[in-house]
């Protein structure tokens, strides 16, 4: 085994032990200070006060590794710095309830932050097949089109965050995927980082896998988004050229369709965007009748095989992948063929397991 390869799996093991060994006594912080969520409405899938500081365990865990094993140039800097301006705003959050303008003023600046460092979508695939141009230089556009991109994931994995181990698990698996792509683009910088973040988010999940001990609440889910948003848009993600974005968005493909429906169903039903609702998918899995395991579980999987989708595109070519992501496809549209079968309320039986963003 290559000797970083080799570190790169200390990099993984020491984010697993310091996050798993972190939590319990993160759990006795949050209950300190009074970071609990108590279930108040119908989208919450619990019936129990719970502790919800999780997230800075795995923050914790995420950056005792980068720093001990990582890369620190000046991309990672600003990674760092942004993560911690998140970080902080999320631990408020858990405590205060902040509101969402407030949030996305700091999600911006944190966002600001990483771009100003070297961190930016400076291309993207040119959607016309037709043309001889393979990519579409952004110039002046990259700045805001960075800005957004890293908000809106940082927003969409803590919306998906609804469910016991939901967003820490699909973080995982995220995050395993881009390790493995940054593997074999020789991107060891990238590969340590997201090691770290695999290692932080599974050490996490025993406590928080259902039923969950503690939340992560919007200081982890927040946190998580950021850190993948950033790293999916460094190093060799920018260097592709008919694949430049496709990768990230296979990747990161759940979050962001869950939150794009989200926003799409509320400007239907004429109400702001930002107003949570009892809609997304998980939800939606829930009232057909799975247990939230079972609903966890789908959505691993749905979230794996965007994953392998995009490795096998990076790897072994864009035939390969198509022939993959077309499987994808009808399994999707046979998913979303039953989803639309008119189905009862949620039953007493499920009214236990309530959670929610």
């Amino acid at each position: 085994m290559d000797v970083k390869n080799i570190w790169i799996a200390f990099s993984f093991i020491v984010a697993f032990i310091v996050a798993f060994a972190a939590t319990p006594l993160v759990k006795v912080i949050a209950l300190k200070i009074g970071a609990v969520d108590i279930p108040k409405d119908e989208r919450r899938i619990h019936n129990q006060p719970v502790p919800r500081l999780g997230g800075l365990a795995i923050f914790y865990g995420f950056i005792v590794s980068v720093l001990s094993f990582g890369q620190i140039n000046t991309a990672m800097r600003g990674i760092l710095i942004g993560s911690l301006i998140i970080v902080v705003l999320g631990i408020i959050d858990d405590v205060k309830e902040l509101g969402a303008k407030i949030k996305l003023v700091f999600q911006v600046i944190a966002a600001l932050v990483v771009a100003l460092h070297g961190v930016q979508i400076t291309v993207l695939t040119n959607p016309n097949i037709f043309s001889a141009q393979e990519t579409i230089q952004l110039g002046y556009w990259s700045l805001p089109v960075t800005v957004l991109w890293i908000v809106g994931i940082t927003n969409a994995v803590n919306l998906i965050d609804g469910l016991d181990g939901l967003a820490a698990g699909v973080s995982s698996i995220a995050s395993i995927s881009l390790l493995f792509i940054a593997i074999l683009g020789h991107e060891y910088g990238i590969a340590f980082a997201t090691a770290a973040v695999a290692g932080a988010c599974l050490g996490f999940l025993p406590y928080n896998f259902n039923p969950a001990k503690i939340f992560m609440g919007d200081t982890g889910s927040t946190f998580l988004g950021f850190v993948l948003a950033t790293i999916s848009i460094q190093g060799l993600f920018k260097g592709y050229a008919v694949i430049s974005f496709a990768v990230p968005l296979l990747i990161l493909g759940l979050p962001i369709f869950d939150t794009g429906f989200a926003i799409l169903r509320r400007l239907i039903a004429h109400k702001p965007i930002m107003q949570a609702d009892r809609g997304h998918l998980h939800h939606r899995l829930i009232d057909m009748g799975f247990s939230q395991r079972q609903t966890v579980m789908i959505l691993y999987t749905m979230s794996g095989i965007l994953g392998l989708s995009a490795v096998v595109l990076t790897g072994s070519g864009a035939l390969r992948a198509m022939i993959l992501i077309l499987s994808v496809l009808v399994f999707v549209i046979a998913g979303a063929r039953y989803m639309n079968v008119p189905v009862a309320q949620p039953s007493e039986t499920n009214e236990p397991e309530k959670r929610s963003k």
